[in-house]
């Protein structure tokens, strides 16, 4: 996997425009959840999951063609795009399930071990240099979740587990996604990530028909079904291009410890409209992974001549 090449000093006005942007990703981002769990009542999580996918696709698509992005599409690429898509299939069909079962703030928490998971696979796949101090702060981390993930497991079962999945394959993604993010269009890049997951969400859709999966066998949204999974897409598309041009506009080392207020107005906004509010213990769990993560990111802006997530993307809400 080559790496992309270094990015250029920020200015100060660049740096604030970026941490603007970034706030205003991490507001828009819980919204996704939101609109996902009122739709998973009565839609499989797999067709939520190529609505979003869907209108996404369909935000971009009237801005790729007015910046003639399609110019800068990396065909050559088609393959690692279309990994990329499935990737990111599987993480938002994990996520989308789980909330059909656990509070929000509850299942965003666990999935915040992402920037966890991809300093332990820098270190493994990349070869980056990762000292004993950041993977201590990785088992802390990890700890922190089991703090929220095991009395969701006693309540839900192994669906508690499915937020680490989703984190996982987000892990990869951004992985991935630092080869091209500093080489392609920002709406260009959204607009294919729409479009290959849509496609192997109808795949998936299509094999579900008729299969009585709360998952995989489609229904036809009906009444306030279809607001809730427009909502889905119409947010993370605005949530998705803020984060891109935050990443563009700052280095990723000084904006992401802001991500982790995702789950403070994740908790505000399903405390208002679900009545959900994490418990002392889970609010623990919630406080250690948030320190652990802005250690990790602290001694890699300190001490790393790269750090993991400096050429990324963005990490993108599931």
């Amino acid at each position: 996997m080559s790496s992309t090449s270094a990015r250029p000093v920020s200015s100060p006005s660049d740096v604030t425009m970026g941490l603007a942007l970034m706030f205003l990703s991490v507001m828009f981002s819980p919204l996704i959840d939101i609109f996902a769990k009122l739709a998973v009542v009565t839609i499989p999580s797999a067709e939520i999951t190529a609505g979003r996918f869907a209108v996404q696709a369909l935000c971009m698509l009237p801005i790729v063609i007015w910046r003639r992005s399609f110019a800068d599409f990396s065909w050559r690429q088609s393959l690692f795009h279309a990994i990329r898509g499935a990737i990111i299939t599987i993480s938002m069909i994990s996520f989308v399930t789980t909330l059909k079962y656990m509070a929000v703030a509850d299942a965003i928490a666990i999935f915040f071990v992402e920037p966890i998971i991809v300093t332990i696979l820098g270190g493994i796949i990349l070869k980056e240099t990762i000292g004993w101090r950041r993977y201590t702060a990785c088992g802390v981390g990890f700890f922190g979740a089991m703090l929220i993930i095991q009395p969701s497991f006693n309540e839900v079962g192994y669906i508690a587990l499915l937020p680490v999945l989703s984190a996982l394959c987000i892990a990869i993604f951004v992985l991935m996604t630092r080869v091209l993010s500093h080489k392609e269009d920002p709406w260009a890049m959204q607009f294919q990530m729409g479009i290959w997951g849509l496609i192997f969400c109808a795949v998936l859709l299509l094999a579900g028909d008729g299969s009585g999966s709360d998952i995989f066998d489609p229904v036809m949204p009906a009444g306030s079904a279809w607001f809730h999974v427009a909502g889905v897409g119409a947010m993370a598309a605005i949530a998705g291009i803020f984060g891109v041009y935050a990443y563009r506009a700052a280095p990723a080392s000084t904006l992401a410890p802001l991500q982790y207020f995702e789950i403070v107005s994740a908790t505000i906004f399903a405390w208002l409209v679900f009545g959900d509010f994490p418990d002392a213990i889970k609010w623990l769990g919630i406080m250690i992974i948030i320190a652990s993560g802005i250690y990790i990111l602290w001694r890699e802006r300190r001490f790393a001549s790269k750090p993991v997530s400096d050429t990324s993307e963005v990490t993108l809400a599931p």
